[in-house]
């Protein structure tokens, strides 16, 4: 069924109290300002990962001699990985310090083993070391930011049941700030407890890796590289 964004807003009013159900209803402007405070509620949430509870697989394609590439939206990478033929090569994520500050040689044009992300205006910029040598097809999973809506858009080709419901919570807590007034408890204690739930729906992987030279791993720097041999998998 049909779950259109004019019909979250008019709901959400209903919500605050600022609009009486069955009294009065929501005007073309309210449905404006409406509209505009769901936008600017999907923006601020965007910024906490634990409130966007869907992760993505997409790919995107590297060019011989190219460092970073720009990808629009993409909030947070949990995995990077690219294959040639069937065999899938893993990259080791590196904090900002280890990829920009520490030793190494910039113009090593080969397979790619590294990665760091940025945040950047209205995306995240990755950066891969190796700088690869030929096109890639690189492969994400991660979190994308929350993006704008119409008001005619239906909401339920994008969103689960349980997310629009959370956004109508969110959006009337919104609208009380807007009018100057205080959600009513029930409504407030309800959004508290859907943003707590929303926070276990799809957590990061926080499990850690330690990095060792004897160890069996994916790991790969200038140490390890000058070790003769094969690795032992």
């Amino acid at each position: 069924m049909a779950y259109l964004t004019s019909t979250l807003i008019t709901r959400a009013y209903y919500l605050s109290g600022v609009v009486a159900r069955l009294l009065q209803t929501v005007d073309s402007a309210q449905l404006s300002d409406g509209l505009y405070l769901l936008n600017a509620f999907l923006d601020f949430k965007s910024s906490d990962l634990r409130l966007i509870p869907y992760f993505q697989r997409t790919t995107f394609n590297t060019v011989g001699g190219q460092e970073s590439y720009f990808i629009e939206n993409l909030n947070y990478v949990d995995s990077l990985t690219f294959n040639i033929g069937d065999v899938r090569y893993s990259l080791n994520e590196m904090s900002r310090k280890e990829y920009f500050s520490t030793p190494r040689i910039d113009n090593v044009e080969s397979l790619p083993f590294s990665y760091r992300t940025e945040r950047e205006l209205g995306g995240t910029r990755i950066y891969l070391y190796f700088v690869p040598a030929d096109i890639y097809t690189m492969k994400i999973s991660g979190k994308y930011n929350l993006t704008e809506v119409t008001l005619n858009q239906d909401l339920s080709t994008t969103y689960d049941t349980f997310f629009i419901e959370y956004l109508r919570h969110g959006l009337a807590n919104y609208i009380c700030n807007d009018y100057g007034v205080t959600m009513p408890d029930g409504a407030m204690k309800m959004y508290k407890e859907l943003e707590k739930k929303l926070m276990d729906v799809s957590p990061q992987d926080l499990i850690m890796v330690k990095r060792g030279y004897f160890n069996r791993g994916p790991f790969l720097d200038w140490q390890s590289i000058n070790l003769p041999g094969w690795w032992p998998y």
